[in-house]
């Protein structure tokens, strides 16, 4: 190859380069492109937050090619150093099937089980879920409103509502239209359609009942406040707070 094909063949591949480089980035801010390339390095150094972050850029194709067997890489590798949004993500991925994984009921339940027992209300309800209708474990309607129930202590609705659904319906858990009531309540207070099964309970409950139900309320809201609290302590004094 003479000396002027060596020119053209390296300014074309520059060229190709720069439009690389160009269509990676396209539709970021320089602050952004910095932010993505701090967390590549990061994530390759083995920090687990990175390392999530990472997924996400590859997830939804945000500066990069879309590419969901990559995010779903990144994501394990979170997840295998502890981080619980990535256990829970991870989790979901294989529920449904989603960003790169074949559906495995089995394989959400482990690493939702990783997300809960570090004391996540999100992945203790989905746990919950899973118990409850056994998908990846067996059913278990008591198990179901153990987990329920730790997420509903953290003021997490969903899972105050369906623990009001298992008291309404008798399932793991004996029937209580108080009790049910009141976790209705509570959740219902962060989301409108939470307040349709108390709309329906209230009708089906005497005048006494209901007051008794909104005494309950209070009491456990108070209770749930407590044990937040408790918790937030118990969670300073642990080492790296």
């Amino acid at each position: 190859m003479n000396l002027a094909s060596r020119h053209w063949l390296s300014a074309i591949l520059l060229a190709l380069l720069a439009f690389l480089l160009w269509s990676a980035f396209a539709g970021m801010t320089s602050e952004e492109v910095k932010a993505f390339e701090g967390y590549k390095t990061k994530a390759e150094n083995g920090d687990a937050s990175a390392q999530y972050k990472l997924g996400d850029y590859y997830y939804s194709g945000r500066g990069v090619a879309k590419n969901e067997v990559e995010a779903v890489k990144w994501y394990r590798k979170a997840a295998d150093q502890g981080d619980a949004e990535a256990q829970i993500l991870l989790g979901s991925c294989y529920y449904f099937g989603l960003r790169g994984v074949e559906k495995d009921a089995a394989e959400a339940v482990k690493w939702y089980r990783k997300a809960a027992d570090q004391g996540d209300a999100y992945a203790q309800f989905e746990l919950g879920d899973c118990y409850a209708r056994g998908k990846g474990v067996a059913k278990n309607e008591v198990e179901a409103v153990k987990w329920y129930r730790k997420a509903a202590d953290q003021g997490d609705a969903y899972g105050q509502s369906h623990l009001g659904d298992c008291y309404a319906r008798g399932k793991g858990v004996a029937q209580d239209d108080i009790e049910s009531y009141a976790y209705w309540s509570l959740a219902g207070r962060t989301d409108e359609y939470f307040r349709k099964g108390l709309a329906i309970l209230e009708k089906k409950l005497s005048p006494e009942a209901r007051v008794r139900g909104q005494q309950r309320t209070k009491e456990l809201q108070k209770e749930i406040e407590a044990k937040i609290a408790a918790k937030k302590a118990e969670d300073k004094m642990k080492p790296g707070k």
